[in-house]
């Protein structure tokens, strides 16, 4: 095998949540230049469907617009997909939020608005879109990639209590999944990314040069750097790779 075809997506259909910006944005663009047919989804349609137009230079890239967090949402992607391919290669987990607030004065809603959509979606979206991930993983192993947090790993200063909760449950859900789902040929890991500049991580994202001064590395994450860890995982490459969450952080856990 060459090493164009262990890291080639060509052939395979690809959904990621979350994908109209930042890091999934990152990971659609790394699998359309791999080959694959990527469908992204959000929340906002317009920013969805531009972003969507934006890529399908690069390839096939068909925006699927829907509210992953909840049931009625999840329902309508799947049966949007199904309209247009009869299985899924590869699901990517994206869609999160965050939630900072003083311990004292931290609200239920904030706190059920981020485990919902990070830690419940990707169990239950998983769950709604296996048996398309069943009838791919007959020809070749189908991948379920959760993209965690290094925050599910390691303390930040930061008071966001639901999100590093939700990140670090997501990592233990995946290694609990992959153990069920590789029976079905279905391979689930996870990808927890550092500093990598989004709406998300407004201070890399606008505090670039002080947020590097941190990191190890000496920078903040570049695109390449998280298309390069998908594509690894959601390849031939990374069939062997079961239940493990790949740090993309530029060393920032090992200096914590």
């Amino acid at each position: 095998m060459s090493m164009n075809e262990l890291f080639s997506l060509q052939g395979r259909t690809a959904l990621i949540t979350g994908g109209s910006r930042g890091i999934g944005r990152m990971i659609a663009a790394g699998f359309l230049a791999q080959g694959a047919r990527v469908y992204i989804s959000a929340r906002k349609a317009a920013a969805c469907d531009q972003t969507a137009r934006e890529l399908s230079s690069q390839g096939h890239c068909v925006s699927l617009p829907a509210d992953v967090s909840t049931p009625d949402g999840i329902a309508g992607l799947v049966a949007a997909f199904s309209k247009h391919e009869s299985q899924l290669d590869i699901l990517v987990n994206n869609a999160g939020a965050a939630w900072g607030a003083p311990f004292d004065d931290f609200p239920e809603g904030g706190w059920d608005k981020v485990v919902d959509l990070n830690l419940k979606t990707p169990f239950f979206l998983t769950q709604a879109l296996a048996p398309l991930l069943r009838k791919a993983a007959v020809q070749r192993p189908a991948k379920v990639i959760n993209i965690a947090s290094i925050d599910g790993i390691s303390v930040n200063p930061m008071e966001t209590y639901s999100y590093a909760a939700s990140k670090a449950g997501l990592i233990q859900l995946t290694r609990r999944m992959a153990l069920r789902l590789i029976h079905d040929n279905i391979v689930v890991t996870a990808i927890a990314p550092g500093a990598f500049a989004s709406d998300m991580n407004k201070d890399a994202r606008d505090h670039g040069d002080a947020v590097a001064a941190r990191v190890p590395a000496g920078r903040v994450g570049e695109e390449a750097d998280m298309a390069g860890a998908a594509i690894y995982l959601a390849s031939r490459a990374g069939d062997y790779v079961v239940g493990s969450t790949l740090v993309v952080d530029g060393g920032v856990t090992h200096a914590r």
